[in-house]
């Protein structure tokens, strides 16, 4: 019998996470599907325990129920309490139990990349449940200074009271720093000629990470690109927080090589011209 997965948020025209769990399922030999849970935030909590009730494996959990799906769940694993959001959803002995394998995914690509966080100087974009795992990590792996970027800085100072908080029009008064990551849609298929930040901003930064990954090149990086400076979108996070998630919804555990071997795949068959839906 097939084992039923999918991916929980509002609207998910812009998500590649079938195909990529359609690559894992082949590659780890899981006879699964997985599906695009399209729900309005008012059914959410009935969504939750409808998977409950057809005995679904696991969801993925997108904007913008990174912390609004905690509150429906009967469990939350340590990095899920630590980081305030999750992105995984583990269906085991009639419980829903909440994980955030953002933070795995984005190490892995930080590590891919050999981008370096610590003793260094990191500015976060954005403030929503994304942010918090990008944070944790950044905490957890000695960087030196994070400073949020913002539309608005008193809310974001009430999430994050021990980090500097400014406006996106404040970024350009700022030293140059070590890495920017943008943690908003900013840029985002369909929207794709917005940016979070001008090209003169970005060319404080030494590295641009971009969560993004549809399109492939974001404006945002595409402004980088033009300046010489790295810039690394978000497809190898989202393949490592995929395999993470189904390490978990299967108990199993997939070497870095596995990884390795499914990003291009995921590269190749997702290029802007196939953009549309997924």
């Amino acid at each position: 019998m097939k084992r039923l997965y999918g991916l929980l948020g509002e609207k998910l025209g812009h998500s590649f996470s079938p195909q990529i769990h359609s690559l894992i399922f082949k590659e780890l030999d899981i006879d699964g599907y997985y599906h695009l849970f399209e729900v309005d935030k008012l059914e959410l909590q009935c969504a939750i325990l409808g998977f409950k009730a057809l005995k679904v494996k696991g969801v993925n959990v997108t904007i913008p129920y990174k912390v609004d799906a905690i509150k429906y769940l009967d469990e939350l694993s340590s990095e899920g309490k630590n980081i305030g959001a999750i992105n995984t959803i583990c269906f085991k002995d009639g419980k829903a139990i909440g994980y955030n394998t953002d933070y795995y995914g984005f190490g892995m690509m930080l590590d891919k990349f050999n981008v370096k966080v610590k003793g260094k100087n990191a500015v976060i974009l954005g403030s929503g449940g994304a942010s918090k795992a990008v944070l944790q990590f950044l905490l957890d792996n000695g960087v030196n200074e994070v400073i949020f970027a913002t539309r608005n800085e008193e809310e974001c100072k009430k999430k994050f009271n021990k980090f500097k908080a400014i406006s996106y029009d404040k970024i350009k008064s700022l030293k140059s720093q070590d890495i920017v990551i943008n943690c908003t849609p900013v840029g985002m298929y369909p929207n794709v000629e917005n940016s979070p930040l001008s090209k003169e901003d970005v060319s404080k930064f030494a590295s641009v990470v971009d969560l993004i990954y549809n399109p492939g090149e974001t404006l945002l990086l595409k402004y980088a690109r033009e300046q010489g400076i790295q810039g690394i979108n978000g497809l190898y996070m989202l393949v490592g927080q995929a395999i993470k998630a189904q390490e978990l919804w299967n108990s199993v555990k997939v070497n870095k090589e596995t990884v390795d071997k499914i990003y291009p795949m995921a590269t190749i068959r997702n290029t802007p011209i196939l953009l549309g839906g997924r």
